[in-house]
């Protein structure tokens, strides 16, 4: 089937709050005002319970069906910005100097209200849906929070699915994969520890610039020399801050950057080859290293079952030929990946059409979206709950 006829009717009404969101953007956890928006929704639209503060400032609404009693499924949207200043000319551009929506958490945030309205309106299922609005996906880890404060327990949910909108992907579209699909996101920070000096006399010295440029290209033979060709792993140094004159090798160099990988055991490797190739480059020239190391989100793997439903849905939505379902994993991270290990579950992406690319200044999330976007929620909710 198309677009639900409903959806299409809310259109106008989900942009205007998708735009009130877009000109008050608010970071990582201090979402205060979003999380108030989504409440007062929440309550407007009648849903069943409301509990705010889960994660710091998470809101999570149950909408109970009208069939009889069943499970809970949970939607799940975020809500933070981005620390970016935004170029796009809309006239409905961010107000808040030196933040905006670069990611479409906008739009997740409106098209998971618009659903939620149809569905406190409808109630065509048995069991209950809790929608989640997680803040801090970009770069605090919300979801992980959320999970911590004991949300799956709470509602007792069983099942969890997020979506994703995607520039390049055409409005209308849909796509995903079973098993990894983002990747995990780690930082290392290597600090070489050498000896300073003059640099017209760098015999009396140990140059830690020299065995930094060593370690830079070193570290490229994780993937092109440790890592299978046919998995994945990406090591970037993104930083390397070293020296004050022009004349003095200083004392130390700082390197720093980050891994992704989509296996543990490749995230593990990764981890151990830095430890191992700073270390032993350092020593080969007499220097020391300090290795810092740092886990952040895990991969996103979708499990296979919840994949196919959230697939099959998506087909109904959008027609089978605009549904790819061996999408290519991403490298980039997903703080969702903390709730699909709390529950079996799936996350999807939406076309976003031809616009500028996420965490780009002149980004805007696509508001021909939002009726695909609430009719794949609402039809997932219907279908995973069917009487």
């Amino acid at each position: 089937m198309p677009i639900l006829n409903r959806a299409a009717e809310l259109k106008n009404e989900v942009t205007e709050w998708r735009r009130h969101l877009h000109q008050n953007p608010e970071l990582l956890f201090a979402v205060e005002n979003t999380a108030a928006f989504v409440e007062r929704k929440l309550r407007e639209f009648g849903v069943d319970e409301i509990v705010t503060g889960l994660g710091r400032t998470g809101v999570v609404g149950l909408i109970r069906g009208n069939r009889g009693p069943g499970r809970t499924v949970g939607l799940r949207a975020d809500m933070d910005a981005l620390p970016i200043t935004e170029a796009s000319g809309r006239s409905w551009s961010s107000t808040a100097p030196g933040k905006m929506h670069a990611c479409g958490h906008d739009g997740h945030t409106a098209m998971l209200l618009g659903a939620a309205k149809y569905l406190a309106e409808t109630r065509n299922f048995a069991g209950n849906v809790a929608v989640i609005f997680q803040p801090a996906e970009e770069g605090g880890g919300g979801g992980n929070e959320m999970v911590k404060d004991g949300m799956m327990e709470r509602f007792a949910i069983e099942e969890v699915y997020g979506m994703h909108n995607m520039p390049g992907m055409p409005v209308g579209h849909f796509g995903s994969r079973a098993g990894p699909i983002m990747a995990s996101t780690d930082e290392f920070t290597i600090t070489v520890k050498g000896r300073g000096g003059h640099a017209a006399q760098p015999h009396k010295t140990i140059d830690p610039i020299a065995i930094g440029a060593q370690i830079v290209n070193a570290l490229q033979t994780i993937a092109s020399r440790t890592v299978d060709p046919l998995a994945s792993v990406v090591v970037s140094v993104t930083k390397f801050n070293a020296g004050f004159a022009h004349n003095v090798i200083p004392e130390q160099a700082v390197l720093a950057g980050t891994v992704r990988a989509l296996t543990p055991e490749v995230r593990d490797t990764g981890e151990a080859r830095i430890r191992q190739i700073a270390e032993n480059i350092a020593g080969a020239y007499g220097a020391t290293v300090d290795v810092w190391y740092g886990r952040n989100y895990p991969v996103t793997v979708n499990h296979a079952a919840e994949t196919g439903h959230a697939l099959a849905v998506a087909s109904t939505v959008a027609g089978e030929g605009n549904v790819n379902a061996a999408l290519d994993p991403m490298m980039g991270g997903e703080d969702f990946s903390y709730m699909l290990l709390a529950r079996p579950g799936a996350f999807v992406f939406i076309g976003n059409g031809d616009t500028a690319g996420l965490h780009h200044p002149a980004y805007d999330f696509n508001d021909e979206a939002i009726p695909h976007g609430i009719s794949y929620w609402v039809k997932l909710a219907e279908t995973r709950l069917a009487a």
